[in-house]
């Protein structure tokens, strides 16, 4: 019980420690929450992946016309450019209606592309250019480098804005 509370208290720590980090003009949110006793410590290590899940947050107003991008954490190491394979995790969430539309952590898995060769939206194609690995990066993307007046049915509607908040796992 006394190690449980033990791992509890020393991710909580480094997930201090990781928010401290970096320049004064970027933010980072992190919550760690200790697992209830009944909970293994497995339990607990899975909970604190989980909350590298960033919360997402659209700003107010009304939505730019232009791409947005910045940095909330700036990662290490050589920066992205075009043809570099990528991973990275994300959450996206709808302007308009500040609903989550999707993310890759619940899937448990990051998603790799190749940037610049038109895998994803133009929007993340530029977005992720000098991007480092570990960083964090809000991109605010604007229909015209989304999916436009057709949107991406069901889950993203006509001439959506879209908040992406991606975080780069490793430049392969």
């Amino acid at each position: 019980m006394r190690t449980r509370h033990l791992i509890a208290a020393g991710l909580a720590g480094l997930a201090l420690t990781a928010a401290g980090c970096g320049s004064d003009t970027t933010t980072a949110e992190f919550t760690v929450d200790a697992p209830p006793a009944s909970e293994s410590a497995s339990d607990g290590a899975e909970e604190a992946a989980a909350s590298n899940k960033p919360d997402v947050k659209v700003p107010s107003g009304k939505p730019p016309k232009q791409l947005q991008i910045r940095d909330i954490k700036e990662g290490s190491g050589p920066a992205v450019k075009a043809g570099d394979s990528v991973s990275v995790n994300y959450v996206g969430v709808a302007y308009s209606t500040k609903e989550e539309f999707d993310n890759s952590y619940d899937r448990g898995a990051p998603f790799d592309l190749t940037v610049g060769q038109g895998d994803v939206i133009a929007g993340w194609d530029e977005g992720l250019i000098g991007m480092k690995a570990g960083g964090r990066r809000e991109l605010i993307i604007p229909p015209n480098k989304a999916y436009g007046a057709q949107g991406s049915p069901p889950t993203i509607g006509p001439n959506e804005t879209l908040v992406f908040v991606i975080d780069l796992v490793s430049i392969d």
